[in-house]
């Protein structure tokens, strides 16, 4: 699949060199090397969109599912664990996982909330009394610092996503525009020689049809991927609101 968006380029320079392979005189290499400036350039900017496009698809695969896999890794260390620490000294090496960022987000402001009881408890301390249990001060400040997290993990997760949908609604366009121009040249040509002969009408219009099939080759891929990636983003938002929830109600359960 990595080769698949170079496909127009390797066309093009062959129809730019002239080299078409013996017996291919019918082949889309030789409507390429007849096509006029237009057209070519049109082809190269589809192959702009495809190429891009279909980085983002394999480099999207590949960090989605490292962070399938380190998610549940990481689920699994925290509903192991007794304490945040022990959660806390592990995030540094399961850093694909949008989780560890919402963990974080919550651990950091359970704790200055802790400290800042701690604080407080000390300043007005009586020897004679026993030490506090830590509580929270505000549930509703966590709850807050989750939602931050998971807003800021899920815009990491988007990015890049959006130009597979550019490439899904203005490949076919641009594809479709090239064939309307190289329709006209061929009417222009038809005009010209007077004929109206197949063997004269045909190649003109193969020509133009080309950049119609460039401009899907762009498109289809671009749209069931859009779909199937934002499918995954929409499952690692819903796995981050059940997490958040957990750690919102073991917070309740040991701090307030």
């Amino acid at each position: 699949m990595r080769t698949l968006g170079s496909w127009f380029f390797v066309l093009l320079l062959q129809a730019e060199s002239g080299a078409v392979p013996e017996g291919q005189s019918s082949s889309i290499v030789s409507l390429l090397a007849r096509s006029n400036v237009l057209t070519k350039a049109v082809l190269l900017i589809l192959a702009l969109f495809s190429i891009v496009s279909w980085s983002i698809i394999l480099y999207k695969l590949w960090t989605f599912r490292r962070s399938e896999r380190q998610s549940g890794s990481f689920l699994d260390v925290f509903r192991r664990s007794k304490k945040f620490s022990d959660v806390q000294a592990v995030c540094g090496s399961l850093g694909e996982s949008p989780l560890v960022g919402l963990f974080q987000a919550g651990y950091a402001e359970l704790t200055a909330q802790l400290r800042q009881h701690t604080q407080d408890g000390a300043a007005a301390a009586n020897p004679a009394m026993p030490a506090s249990r830590p509580t929270l001060k505000s549930l509703a400040s966590v709850d807050r610092a989750l939602l931050r997290a998971s807003a800021v993990e899920v815009n990491k997760l988007e990015r890049r996503i959006p130009f597979l949908a550019t490439t899904a609604s203005i490949a076919p366009f641009i594809g479709l525009f090239g064939t309307v121009w190289g329709i006209m040249s061929a009417f222009q040509n038809i005009g010209q020689t007077g004929s109206t002969n197949l063997g004269v009408v045909a190649p003109g219009i193969a020509e133009a049809l080309v950049a119609t099939a460039a401009g899907l080759f762009a498109a289809i891929p671009a749209v069931y991927f859009y779909n199937q990636l934002s499918q995954r983003v929409k499952l690692f938002a819903s796995e981050m609101d059940d997490f958040a929830m957990e750690f919102l109600n073991i917070a309740e359960r040991n701090f307030t």
